[in-house]
């Protein structure tokens, strides 16, 4: 039996199917409308051509405004809207592959902010531990650097302590500092030794991402999605604050500091950057 004979059997059959499905009225997707024609036509395989050698259909399938449709199987593309009836127009995602982001993620400042701070305590102490050492190869002054980076360290460590007393940590989070501890202190102290410009340069970039962290957390304070809890006794003692001094007040006397660690590695970066030393230029000590 011939494809066209196949053809001509199963036709009726075919198109009843078609129809009964709703692929030939059209059905919508989440408010888009898909449009089909009203019928499938097959074509037969062993009809050639009158002037070429591809093969043409029998009875080409017609748009409403006389467009011939060249597909295989005489089914137009789909044609797919807006609820506004606008052309849907990107061809990498479908409107059901569009979705609504989540937005109400709770925001974990506090876990934030002691990751954090467990790393930013590293470079100091690993720079001032390796100026410390050069400065008793070679018998010469450190030009205060030394007592700079070590002061740095020792304030991103209060930062921690005060953030402890607002929320202790969980075992898990106590897990991932010494992971992350063992792998940063080692690749930190590799770059240091191999070029100090590039390992100031890195911590300059990761104070300033501490200060936009610490600026979003005072957003959220200021907005009302954190509470703005009293300030613990060990922060108001160490910044000297007000004794009705609030976490906000914390928050911001903290990104003050993190701008300070900011521009000092930079400007340790800088003095490298232009052949010299750091200690031919003076240490800012005494800045908190």
């Amino acid at each position: 039996m011939s494809s066209r004979s196949i053809y001509r059997t199963l036709r009726p059959v075919l198109s009843s199917s078609v129809l009964s499905s709703g692929l030939g009225t059209g059905h919508g997707i989440n408010g888009h409308v898909i449009s089909h024609l009203p019928t499938i036509r097959f074509f037969s395989s062993d009809t050639p051509s009158s002037t070429t050698g591809n093969r043409q259909p029998e009875n080409p399938v017609r748009t409403a405004d006389g467009k011939v449709i060249s597909t295989y199987w005489g089914i137009p593309p789909t044609k797919i809207t807006k609820p506004d009836g606008s052309a849907w127009k990107w061809n990498c995602f479908q409107p059901w592959d569009s979705y609504k982001p989540d937005v109400s993620i709770d925001r974990k400042h506090m876990c934030h902010a002691m990751l954090l701070e467990t790393v930013a305590a590293v470079p100091g102490m690993v720079g001032g531990m390796l100026l410390h050492l050069k400065s008793l190869r070679r018998f010469e002054h450190s030009g205060g650097w030394i007592k700079a980076l070590l002061e740095e360290a020792e304030n991103e460590r209060m930062h921690l302590m005060t953030f402890i007393e607002l929320s202790q940590p969980k075992w898990y989070e106590r897990a991932i500092v010494f992971a992350v501890q063992g792998v940063f202190f080692n690749a930190y102290f590799l770059s240091y030794v191999v070029s100090p410009k590039l390992a100031h340069r890195i911590t300059g970039y990761l104070e300033e991402e501490a200060v936009n962290s610490y600026t979003e957390f005072l957003i959220d304070i200021d907005a009302g999605k954190f509470e703005n809890s009293p300030a613990p006794a060990i922060a108001i003692d160490y910044w000297r604050l007000p004794k009705d001094a609030t976490l906000r007040d914390v928050v911001f006397v903290i990104r003050a500091d993190e701008a300070h660690h900011r521009d000092i590695n930079h400007y340790a970066s800088d003095i490298q950057f232009q052949g010299r030393e750091l200690k031919e230029a003076p240490a800012p000590i005494g800045y908190h």
